[in-house]
């Protein structure tokens, strides 16, 4: 979204239209039934000039009882912008992640979007990570599925073979892809970035979204991606739920060039994360929040892809001096 936003910062008026459709009225939003919600705080306003941080949720609408609410975030990343910097780090949010979810006592992170739409959310993650989340991109299988098609695939490299049969479904969510290097379309894009089904469960599937997430922005950037944006836009429009306006898009966009993804990390870090049960089944407890949101600031200060520093020749001469 923001590769897009940045792309149309020159207000064209095919595209400045195609993106305010985004964002959904009320009354033809899934999350229409939580607006009148008083308990629920407001997401804070972005000025333009502080970090800005953006929750993409991706649902699994498979088992839900209608099409006008929304489903278990069982995909939750934050993108955090440093405006200053021009620096953008991303973040994965373990679904399973046992939680304080503000009014609504303990859970599963992915639960609280059920519990109270995407403030909730937003409200629930800004606890817990310390960061201000100003905006929300929300999608279900389909939109996942039709923005990979609009922009002409992906090209992966798929780190193993990755198999497992669905039933439940009818198989219409089957997951059936070969190790190696290609071009995958929507369909087989689902399918990789869903696979959980190994030792590693959740901890390699966030780290193969994140990975994911960085291909299809750098697809965007491309010239036929970019002739062709407004097209883009109006076919993954019905799928995608956001608070992002056509406005707020161009002034985000207005960073999108020139910006660096400077690292990505996993949420929480293996080492502060602890098995426990409850109600007989298994959560992911975070050991120390304050330490959590010590990490998040950590994360930030890095940058993955600054050259290693050279020891200065004072610092060698000391090295030398002290070494026996």
């Amino acid at each position: 979204m923001l590769v897009m936003a940045g792309l149309v910062a020159y207000f064209i008026v095919d595209n400045y239209n195609a993106l305010n459709n985004l964002q959904k009225d009320p009354e033809n939003s899934i999350f229409d039934q939580f607006e009148n919600n008083a308990e629920l705080e407001q997401p804070p306003e972005w000025e333009g000039t502080e970090r800005v941080n953006i929750l993409f949720m991706g649902g699994d609408g498979r088992g839900k009882k209608t099409t006008t609410e929304p489903a278990r975030s069982d995909s939750m990343m934050i993108v955090s912008i440093d405006p200053v910097t021009k620096k953008a780090h991303l973040f994965s949010l373990l679904r399973d992640t046992w939680v304080d979810i503000p009014g609504r006592g303990q859970g599963r992170a992915n639960e609280a979007i059920v519990l109270g739409g995407y403030k909730l959310s937003m409200q629930m993650i800004s606890e817990l990570t310390g960061l201000e989340i100003q905006y929300y991109i929300y999608t279900e299988f389909e939109g996942f599925k039709s923005l990979v098609d609009a922009i002409g695939g992906i090209n992966i490299d798929v780190e193993k073979d990755m198999k497992y049969t669905d039933n439940a479904d009818g198989n219409r969510y089957d997951i059936n892809l070969k190790k190696g290097y290609q071009e995958l379309n929507g369909d087989q894009a689902l399918q990789y970035v869903r696979f959980r089904h190994d030792a590693t469960s959740d901890f390699t599937r966030t780290e193969r979204q994140r990975k994911f997430l960085s291909a299809v922005a750098d697809k965007m950037q491309n010239l036929g991606n970019i002739t062709r944006l407004s097209t883009i836009i109006r076919e993954v429009s019905p799928f995608v739920e956001t608070n992002l306006s056509a406005t707020d898009m161009a002034k985000l966009g207005q960073l999108g060039f020139g910006l660096q993804n400077a690292g990505t990390a996993q949420l929480p870090p293996s080492h502060l994360l602890a098995d426990e049960r409850v109600g007989g089944a298994s959560v992911l407890a975070i050991t120390s929040e304050d330490q959590l949101r010590d990490y998040v600031q950590e994360v930030l200060a890095e940058d993955q892809n600054a050259p290693a520093r050279s020891a200065s020749p004072g610092e060698n001469a000391a090295s030398n001096a002290a070494s026996p």
